[in-house]
């Protein structure tokens, strides 16, 4: 997972306009899809970026969306899930051109997990609107579906201020990587998406929508099977390949499929796909 190996070693050694007129963005504003800063944020350890489901209005809480092994306490076991769980974490959003706008804070997290998929989801303690007022910084929406094969992306990291720019090479039906697995994963065609620890948390920005299709999380650094920082892919009959240097990213759109008409996570909605705590015994 890009998170700790590669980042220690380099710290060591040295959008979309949205809300119409409420929140003031206008389309001649707006950058080229992924080409800026736009909705980006950062973590002390990862990436993470100001995202807005597409019925969203200004007076929501605003939601922060980062891996699940980002997670201020560590690594979420394979199967744990966090539901509406206290959080005071900093977060740091920053301007289009990649300087700092200022900050943010956690309220609690609404879901995490690092099973089936890798991602946190913060509510912090201010709406959309107060955001765009006191900062002037405006979120990304997140896609209602994954990305097709040969659909442009870019990997925006807000930790490392640095762009990245390819295309979908291949949805993965399931990626091992120590004991965790994640189903549908996005493969990313190389170069030009050889992503690096503290990349992790990264949104994956459609270049041709500007919505966010998924969420940056890992890539096989030594070639190694299966192990971390390693994944290996699992096709639909069991066999396993592995090819260092891959990179990859976890579905997003499946909070779509736990929403309710009033914008919260209910994970017992029908056709819900995002993982459930497990049941205590």
């Amino acid at each position: 997972m890009k998170l700790f190996r590669t980042l220690l070693a380099v710290t060591t050694a040295a959008a979309m306009p949205i809300f119409g007129t409420l929140l003031g963005t206008s389309s001649a504003q707006a950058a080229a899809p992924g080409a800026d800063f736009t909705g980006i944020a950062a973590l002390s350890n990862c990436s993470a970026s100001l995202v807005r489901y597409a019925e969203s209005v200004g007076t929501d809480k605003a939601l922060v969306l980062t891996n699940g092994h980002c997670y201020e306490g560590g690594f979420l076991q394979p199967g744990q899930v966090l539901v509406n769980k206290t959080s005071t974490r900093s977060i740091t959003l920053l301007n289009p051109d990649s300087s700092r706008a200022g900050t943010v804070r956690a309220a609690k997290i609404l879901f995490g997990t690092m099973t089936k998929t890798d991602m946190i989801v913060y509510e912090v303690n201010e709406s959309y609107a107060s955001i765009k007022s006191r900062l002037n910084v405006s979120p990304l929406t997140l896609a209602k579906q994954g990305p097709a094969d040969g659909a442009g992306m870019a990997v925006v990291s807000g930790y490392w201020k640095r762009i990245y720019t390819c295309s979908v090479q291949a949805t993965i039906p399931q990626l091992r990587e120590g004991d965790w697995t994640w189903q549908n994963s996005i493969k990313y065609q190389q170069p030009g998406c050889e992503t690096i620890g503290g990349t992790s948390g990264s949104p994956v920005v459609s270049t041709s929508t500007g919505e966010v299709i998924g969420i940056n999380n890992t890539g096989n650094e030594d070639g190694e099977q299966c192990t971390v920082n390693n994944p290996c892919e699992v096709d639909a009959d069991g066999n396993v390949t592995v090819e260092q240097g891959a990179a990859y990213g976890q579905q997003t759109w499946w909070l779509y499929t736990c929403l309710t008409a009033n914008r919260t996570i209910d994970l017992n909605k029908s056709g819900c796909e995002l993982p459930k705590p497990a049941r205590r015994h």
